[in-house]
C-alpha cells in the first residue's frame, strides 16, 4: 500500500476548511480540516498557453531538454501543476528541433511528463495581416499543411495537443475536422476570419478562442467582426490573458460576461522574461525590452507591448479585484474550466490526481502566495 499524508486548507467556494488525504499520488479522500485552517487550498492550477518563464525561454533557437524541466519547477513554485508549452510560428525545423527537445524532457523526468499534457502549435497558420499577426515572423506565416503537422507528431512522439489557426485560409475547415478527428484540440487566434468562417470552423470542430481580445486590429468594425463573432458562439470556449495589461478592467469583465465562466478560461501567456525582476533586457525577438515591477512589458521607451509577464496566479489575483469575481470563480478559471482541456484535471476529489496548492491571499493582493504545492506524488514547493 503506497504511504499516506494529509494536505489541510479552506474551500475558496465555502470557506469549510478541508483535510485532503493523498495515497500514490491520487486523491483518496476529502474530508473535515482543522477549524483553525488559515491557508486556502485549491487543485493546482492549468496554464493553456506558456511560452516561457523565469528567463527559460521554449522558443528560443538550440531548446534543450533541461529548460524544459527548469521551466517546469519555476511554474510549479507559483502553483502552476500543468501548463501547456506553446510554440510560436516558425520554420519548419526549428519547431521540429522544439517538440523533440519537449518530449526529451517529458522521457527524461516523470514530473514533468505529469506536469505537459501535451504543446501548442501557435501558429504558423495565422492571419499575415498586420494586427492580428501580432509579433508572429510574417516571413514564415503559411497555410495549414496536413503533411507538415504529421511530420511534426511523427517527430515529436504525437505530443501536439492543440493547435492555433486562422480559418480564413481556403481548406481550413477540412484542416480543422481532421485534427479534430484526431483528438487535437483547435483554437481560432491571430485571425481577420469574417463571422461566417469562424462559425464554419466551429461546425468544423474548433472548440478554444486563443487570448480573445489580442493578436487583432487596432480598429475593427464596430459590427460584424471577429471578436463578436468568437464571443457569441458557443462551441467556442474563449482564453483571456488577465495580467492587467492585455485587456483593460473594463473590457475583461464584459467579456467574461458575454461568454459565460462555463466557457472561459485564464492562460498568461508568459514569455521568458515573466517571474524576473524589473528592469530592462535585450531580446531575440523584441529586442530591447523594458519590464515593470507590476508586470507590464514594453518595447523600451514606449507604450507597445512586447509580451506577457505575469504569471496564472498573479491572473486568477487580477479578476477578483478588477472583475469583482469571488475567489472561488476566479480560480475555476485556472483549474477545472481550463482542466476540461487535458483529460479532466482540476478538482479536488477522490480518485483525482493529487495536485494541489496551498496558499495565502486577501483581496488586493497582486497575487496567490503558495506556501505548499503538490505534483501527483510529489510535494514539489513549500
Amino acid at each position: 500500500m503506497p504511504a499516506e499524508r494529509t494536505v489541510t486548507g479552506r474551500d475558496p467556494a465555502t470557506g469549510r476548511p478541508l483535510r485532503v488525504t493523498v495515497a500514490g499520488g491520487i486523491i483518496a479522500a476529502v474530508g473535515d480540516g482543522p477549524p483553525d485552517e488559515t491557508r486556502w487550498l485549491a487543485p493546482g492550477l492549468i496554464d493553456l498557453q506558456v511560452n516561457g518563464f523565469g528567463g527559460h525561454d521554449l522558443n528560443a533557437a538550440g531548446l534543450a531538454a533541461e529548460t524544459v524541466a527548469a521551466l517546469t519547477a519555476g511554474l510549479r513554485a507559483r502553483g502552476i501543476t500543468t501548463f501547456v508549452p506553446t510554440l510560436v510560428t516558425a520554420e519548419h525545423e526549428r519547431i521540429t528541433h522544439a517538440l523533440v527537445a519537449i518530449a526529451a524532457a517529458r522521457r527524461a523526468d516523470p514530473g514533468v511528463r505529469r506536469a505537459i499534457p501535451y504543446v501548442h502549435l501557435e501558429g504558423p497558420h495565422l492571419s499575415p495581416e498586420d494586427g492580428p499577426r501580432g509579433v508572429h515572423d510574417v516571413r514564415h506565416i503559411r497555410p495549414p499543411d496536413l503533411r507538415e503537422f504529421d511530420a511534426w507528431q511523427a517527430a515529436a512522439g504525437d505530443l501536439v495537443g492543440l493547435v492555433t489557426l486562422s480559418p480564413h485560409y481556403p481548406g481550413a475547415d477540412a484542416y480543422i475536422r481532421q485534427l479534430a478527428r484526431r483528438g487535437v484540440h483547435v483554437a481560432i487566434g491571430h485571425t481577420h476570419a469574417t463571422p461566417e468562417q469562424i462559425h464554419a470552423a466551429a461546425r468544423a470542430g474548433a472548440r478554444l478562442s486563443t487570448h480573445l481580445g489580442n493578436g487583432a486590429h487596432a480598429v475593427l468594425p464596430r459590427h460584424p467582426n471577429y471578436l463578436w463573432s468568437q464571443l457569441a458562439d458557443d462551441r467556442l470556449t474563449a482564453a483571456f490573458i488577465a495580467d492587467g495589461h492585455h485587456l483593460p478592467a473594463d473590457t475583461l469583465t464584459a467579456m467574461l460576461r458575454a461568454k459565460g465562466l462555463d466557457r472561459s478560461v485564464l492562460v498568461s501567456d508568459a514569455v521568458a522574461l515573466a517571474g524576473l525582476p524589473p528592469g530592462r533586457y535585450d531580446t531575440p525577438v523584441g529586442g530591447r525590452v523594458e519590464l515593470s515591477g507590476d508586470g507590464r512589458l514594453t518595447a523600451a521607451g514606449t507604450p507597445y507591448l512586447a509580451g506577457a509577464a505575469r504569471c496564472l496566479a498573479d491572473g486568477v489575483a487580477h479578476v477578483v479585484h478588477a472583475c469583482g469575481l469571488s475567489l472561488a470563480d476566479a480560480l475555476r478559471l485556472a483549474t477545472a474550466r481550463p482542466g476540461r482541456f487535458v483529460g479532466g484535471r482540476g478538482r479536488i476529489e477522490p480518485g483525482q490526481p493529487a495536485e494541489l496548492v496551498r496558499f495565502a491571499f486577501t483581496p488586493g493582493d497582486p497575487g496567490l502566495r503558495p506556501d505548499g504545492v503538490w505534483a501527483g506524488p510529489e510535494h514539489v514547493h513549500s
